[in-house]
């Protein structure tokens, strides 16, 4: 069937430009909000570490925030061997990356088992386990002031998104093992620096994607960095919520089929505990850790987790 005359629109279609259609602010914007929640981060930290550090508060200082990737964060603000965290904010598991240097974490360690504060020198390859236990006490300590600065510089974003909150995911002692980041990542970067003792000042970094300072000011809804090769998040429903089945393998040993044949009630098998404790979820391990106790219940202290 053909029509009488030709359809001709009587008006362009709307053409919307970039500013209209932007969904939230511009990150980059954000950069000096950042450096007010740095400042009173670093008077917060100052009084927290106190008990830490000998009883006196250290100065602390807050740089410059700037924008970074994770090449020129590993340049410019890690050493070989740092206290590096990995958490995950929000409910999005935004990764969000705590980093402080080594030399402080074993002084700290050292004045919390009765010492004057003394680093070994040189530097161990890894931390003790004891610095393990400190990492994991200051990354809750530090990630606590921030939670409290943000409440100070954006009360009202706060009051309708609420305070993010970030979950440990897992730590080590070299940043090229941790990967917190896709190399070429914009990142948003606030180092702090605190005296200690008249020695040389050491450096805190927090470091997070540039594109996710609006979630951390509950300026926009949390958005996870891009999965890489377009997997799903795996902080994201169903998986994140997924129960899975995990056994601590204790002892693993062969027994021959005579000894098994001969077993009697009350017979005792001496078996060696392996020092390192693999934990599994069907055939595969996924973290290894070391025999314990917590409250009278036998308990597995994680050393390593997910090192394929």
């Amino acid at each position: 069937m053909k029509p009488e005359r030709s359809l001709i629109a009587e008006r362009p279609l709307a053409q919307h430009c970039p500013e209209l259609l932007r969904s939230g602010p511009d990150p980059v914007a954000l950069m000096p909000l950042l450096g007010r929640m740095g400042e009173r981060l670093a008077r917060r930290l100052s009084g927290v570490l106190a008990p830490l550090m000998g009883g006196e508060a250290p100065v602390v200082r807050c740089q410059t925030p700037r924008e970074g990737t994770l090449g020129t964060l590993s340049a410019a603000a890690m050493s070989p061997l740092a206290a590096n965290s990995l958490m995950a904010m929000g409910a999005a598991g935004t990764p969000v990356l705590v980093s402080i240097d080594a030399e402080p974490v074993l002084r700290i360690v050292d004045r919390a088992f009765g010492g004057k504060g003394d680093a070994p020198m040189p530097l161990p390859d890894k931390f003790p386990m004891a610095a393990d236990l400190m990492i994991a006490r200051l990354e809750t300590l530090v990630t606590q002031q921030i939670a409290m600065a943000i409440e100070t510089v954006a009360p009202e974003a706060v009051q309708r998104h609420g305070v993010p909150t970030f979950t440990p995911v897992r730590r080590d002692g070299a940043l090229a093992q941790l990967e917190p980041f896709e190399t070429d990542t914009p990142l948003a970067i606030l180092p702090l620096e605190v005296e200690d003792d008249g020695l040389l000042p050491w450096a805190l970094t927090f470091a997070l994607p540039l594109d996710a300072l609006p979630a951390l000011f509950g300026q926009a809804e949390a958005s996870a960095a891009a999965p890489r090769n377009g997997a799903s998040n795996p902080w994201d429903a169903p998986f994140a919520d997924l129960p899975l089945s995990v056994r601590a393998v204790i002892v693993d040993m062969a027994i021959p089929f005579a000894t098994i044949a001969a077993l009697q009630p009350g017979q005792v098998i001496p078996v060696a505990v392996a020092r390192s404790v693999p934990l599994m979820t069907g055939d595969v391990a996924f973290a290894h850790g070391t025999v314990g106790a917590v409250d009278d219940r036998v308990a597995i202290q994680i050393n390593d987790a997910f090192q394929d």
